[in-house]
């Protein structure tokens, strides 16, 4: 064997083998409780296992602030890792509109992806920017209303009031009822402390009226009929109607009302799906009588609930966008929306998940959810929203604590929103 003829040969295999490009590794960024990442290793692994993708968990940790800021940091300095990450819906705008998020369309026309299977009204207000959708729901919630059913059928109501007006009749009347036997029994409790929660409660009755977050002109519009007529409905809730409780305004978040609830002392209450599972707890005094249905509207408007929930995009950055397509399809399959549903509870951003008879089967509360999430909507998408908020938080309280009138409160907090966005300029 001529040894000279072969040596060129072999040392162009060595030289290619050598500049081979590596097999790229996707890096996806979640943070959550331990159960939950536990269960994302299982996806990814299941994930790499199936696709032939090498990919990696990146473990953040479970506060909400702490994961923005370790997705922020990489993002800002430009780096390629995270490829994929999970995002509350609040950061969704502050991402997109700095540039950081891949738009998932010429991926989705690509390939004809089936966007049917995910409501239309959460794609549309949440996750798409500036005609781009930049990311995906993966885990939805919104806002509902819990109800007793027990206490509903005892008085004959057969239904739950749709419109606002005979909602308060029946409240006031079934609050008279049970006082006789519970002083403390009040009909309607709802998130109304100074925090972000009675932004999302308060989006819910102006949305309904036609209001909320407005922007025309490059400047927040807050003082309008609509935004008057929902924050004047809600202080009378407390003062005039006096269905609910007078520290709705001071201590009112998600778990106070959680419990005032779950103590029995109380026939409706606005919250997040999350206390579903805890009302119907072994030591819950509301166990199998609590029931779901969507928030009142005003006569003539359809029922609105203020989105929340985790949604998914791929870094502008990314060196494996491909990669991270592929595991952003894999991670809204309905096998693995299955999964993390039935693991830990989740609601899943699949429709089609809402019918499994599995799913329904330890979850029934799912029919009930599906309708509330079709007329979800997502809070504006500002990339300075939560100084918005911020501002709008301490008016808006003032306002349901009547302190203050609608008109002045919307009045000046507008003033002030516009004048901090002008210093963003």
């Amino acid at each position: 064997m001529n040894l000279k003829l072969l040596l060129p040969l072999f040392l162009a295999f060595a030289l290619a083998a050598g500049c081979a490009p590596e097999k790229k590794e996707l890096v996806f960024a979640v943070g959550g409780a331990p159960s939950e990442l536990d269960e994302w290793e299982s996806v990814i692994e299941d994930f790499s296992r199936e696709k032939g993708i090498k990919a990696r968990l990146l473990r953040q940790p479970t506060d909400s602030d702490q994961r923005r800021q370790g997705i922020l940091i990489p993002l800002k300095a430009r780096v390629r890792n995270p490829d994929v990450f999970l995002m509350d819906i609040a950061w969704i705008g502050q991402f997109a509109a700095s540039g950081w998020l891949e738009d998932l369309n010429p991926y989705i026309n690509k390939e004809g992806y089936d966007l049917g299977k995910f409501w239309k009204n959460i794609l549309d207000s949440a996750d798409t920017f500036g005609g781009e959708l930049v990311a995906m729901p993966v885990y939805i919630d919104a806002g509902v209303l819990y109800y007793r059913r027990d206490l509903l059928e005892k008085y004959g109501v057969k239904k739950v009031p749709e419109h606002w007006d005979e909602f308060i009749a029946v409240a006031a009347r079934i609050q008279e009822k049970e006082r006789a036997q519970n002083p403390k029994f009040f009909a309607f409790v709802w998130q109304g402390a100074q925090y972000e929660g009675l932004v999302c409660d308060f989006l819910e009755f102006a949305t309904m009226e036609g209001g909320g977050i407005g922007l025309s002109g490059g400047k927040i519009k807050l003082d309008t009929p609509a935004n008057r007529a929902a924050a004047g409905l809600m202080r009378d809730l407390i003062f005039k109607h006096k269905i609910s409780p007078p520290n709705v305004f001071t201590d009112m978040k998600e778990e106070e009302a959680r419990l005032f609830f779950q103590s029995g002392n109380a026939l409706f209450e606005r919250n997040w799906p999350y206390a579903w599972g805890l009302h119907q707890a072994g030591d819950s005094p509301v166990k199998g009588k609590v029931g779901i249905a969507r928030i009142p509207a005003f006569p003539g408007r359809s029922s609105v609930s203020t989105l929340g929930g985790w949604h998914i995009g791929i870094s502008r950055f990314s060196d494996a966008k491909s990669e991270a397509w592929e595991f952003l399809k894999y991670a809204l399959s309905r096998g693995t929306q299955k999964k993390l549903s039935l693991a830990l509870g989740w609601n899943p951003a699949r429709k089609d998940v809402y019918s499994d008879p599995e799913v329904l089967a330890k979850y029934p509360h799912f029919r009930a959810l599906s309708e509330v999430f079709s007329g979800a909507k997502s809070r504006p998408q500002l990339p300075y929203y939560t100084q918005v908020s911020d501002v709008l938080q301490r008016y808006l309280n003032s306002a349901v604590a009547a302190k203050t009138d609608p008109a002045s409160a919307f009045g000046s907090a507008e003033k002030e929103i516009n004048a901090m966005m002008e210093r963003y300029k």
